[in-house]
């Protein structure tokens, strides 16, 4: 497209409708070309349609179809994703923040809301930080203390990125490097604990083959029924939370007998899994038991 376009003057409007007939999906279409005018904003783009797009920003838009018509997920070619009220840079290096995630990341900010007049809480495997600074984001800035690890420094580095960009809530991160709960201060202990951890079994068919082709491995399979990592954080979490603290974990549609008996196992009271927008078994919940539990 590039090419083409040296000796002539295109419009934003005309690149769009380029866009979306090259590749039959005009949402994405505005994505792309919204990435590559370096609009801050939806409306701001929609606002300079009828300009025109340098030679620079449709070679942009070039480089970005090349790699979506590859098959490449849209939110890695954009480079960036929203989750909840925050704007997340990603890569290949982090799973792609999904709608899932976010009922997670609500269900984490009601139970921390709900502590004060201080709460402190481990996003556990924390890939891009959605979860963690979507809360330090959204909880009062005043007495929150957020703590987001993972075991990949790749990971942690884009976590990092993004706690840079999250504005004066970020203050209110700590990063530390680490497998699960080792890659916390021995000293403290938690008034909530969230993750989203590898949870799908190896050689799994139900795995939908661009997220198997493209998001990183480590942080999709856990053993051979998909339970290793969930395991390993409930058996070691109730030790690291405060009396009546709270654990929640995003798990397998098929997994939740399985993760309310481990839960029950580790001594977790109020035992709970709420669904999915798709009405699937998706946020297990435990409480770590009071002094007159």
């Amino acid at each position: 497209m590039a090419d083409e376009l040296h000796n002539q003057t295109v419009t934003w409007r005309e690149l769009w409708n380029e866009t979306a007939d090259l590749i039959g999906d005009r949402a994405h279409a505005r994505w792309l070309c919204e990435v590559a005018s370096s609009s801050a904003r939806p409306d701001e783009f929609l606002a300079e349609l009828d300009q025109a797009a340098t030679v620079r920003m449709v070679s942009h838009l070039d480089a970005m179809l090349a790699r979506y018509r590859a098959g490449e997920p849209v939110q890695y070619v954009l480079g960036q994703w929203s989750f909840r009220h925050i704007e997340l840079a990603i890569d290949r290096r982090v799973l792609i923040p999904r709608p899932e995630t976010e009922l997670v990341a609500e269900v984490a900010i009601e139970k921390a809301a709900a502590i004060g007049p201080t709460r402190l809480i481990a996003d556990l495997g924390t890939g891009s930080g959605a979860i963690g600074l979507a809360m330090a984001y959204e909880l009062p800035r005043e007495g929150t203390t957020v703590w987001i690890t993972d075991v990949s420094a790749d990971a942690l580095d884009v976590a990092r990125s993004n706690i840079a960009g999250l504005g004066p809530a970020g203050r209110n991160v700590r990063a530390a490097l680490g497998s699960w709960l080792d890659a916390l201060p021995a000293d403290e202990l938690f008034d909530v604990i969230v993750a989203n951890p590898p949870y799908v079994a190896v050689d799994s068919p139900d795995l939908e083959k661009a997220v198997g082709d493209w998001e990183p491995a480590g942080a999709l399979f856990a053993g051979p029924d998909g339970l290793d990592d969930i395991r390993t954080i409930v058996g070691e979490s109730t030790s690291r939370l405060r009396k009546g603290g709270w654990l929640i974990l995003e798990i397998g549609a098929d997994q939740s007998e399985p993760v309310r008996e481990l839960m029950a196992a580790a001594g977790y009271v109020d035992i709970e899994v709420r669904p999915d927008l798709a009405g699937l078994d998706r946020i297990a919940i435990g409480r770590a038991p009071s002094s007159t539990t």
